[in-house]
């Protein structure tokens, strides 16, 4: 509030050196007190009402309105995030967009790396011998003579899986499992826990910190401008 104090105080003085001039100059010294009087009931009035907001005020009913109503303003805030920001309907077109140009929800590729080939290779191997072909197999020198088809066959298995998951068949089948519906409530169920959870933590103090923070720049203007259309009235009712 150090700004908004600085423009009142300057506003004051100026009425109040503009009444002061009024007694000490001999010309138009019914204007001067005039214009400053009025300057200075509409800077303090001014003043008082923003005071007011922030601050009760003993005897003046409604006074301290934003920490008496500090519950209404976190619900205001609750509102304006889930009701404007994250809805089930913005999500959706987020991840529908993202789909569009080409981003994938779910990055398969560190999956595909994860896959043990080795472990594949080895049940393969394990199904060959325990069939009807393991006794011809071992004949010809048993699982040693499959060890040359392991590279081929991881090289075959590795581009037969990223064709599969790269298939328009399998995509669809992804996009059904990954609903975008779905998947837009349960974001906004969290976003939901996180956002009342910091409300929760906010006081009334908080809260008035808050919005002084985003409008005391603009409140100080009111203080100045109320002296100077006071003065302006002023002038206007010393020649009535």
């Amino acid at each position: 509030m150090k700004k908004i104090f600085n423009k009142s105080f300057l506003t004051n003085l100026i009425a109040i050196a503009i009444i002061a001039t009024g007694y000490i100059c001999p010309v138009n010294s019914a204007l001067m007190k005039s214009i400053g009087f009025f300057a200075l009931s509409g800077a303090i009035t001014n003043w008082l009402a923003i005071h007011m907001l922030f601050e009760k005020v003993p005897l003046l009913y409604g006074s301290g309105v934003i920490p008496n109503r500090f519950e209404e303003f976190k619900l205001s805030i609750k509102d304006l995030m889930m009701n404007q920001f994250f809805t089930v309907e913005n999500i959706e077109q987020f991840i529908h967009t993202e789909e569009k140009e080409g981003s994938q929800v779910l990055n398969l590729e560190p999956l595909m790396e994860a896959v043990d080939y080795d472990k594949v290779y080895e049940g393969l191997v394990s199904s060959i011998m325990e069939s009807s072909f393991g006794s011809m197999l071992m004949m010809m020198g048993g699982e040693e003579a499959l060890v040359p088809l392991k590279e081929p066959f991881t090289e075959k298995m590795k581009v037969t899986l990223t064709e599969m998951v790269e298939s328009d068949r399998f995509k669809a089948a992804l996009e059904q499992g990954l609903d975008a519906h779905k998947i837009g409530e349960d974001i906004i169920t969290k976003v939901e826990t996180v956002i009342d959870k910091r409300l929760n933590e906010l006081t009334p103090q908080l809260v008035k910190e808050m919005v002084q923070e985003i409008i005391r720049q603009h409140l100080g203007w009111l203080v100045v401008w109320g002296g100077v259309f006071g003065g302006i009235m002023g002038a206007g009712f010393s020649f009535v």
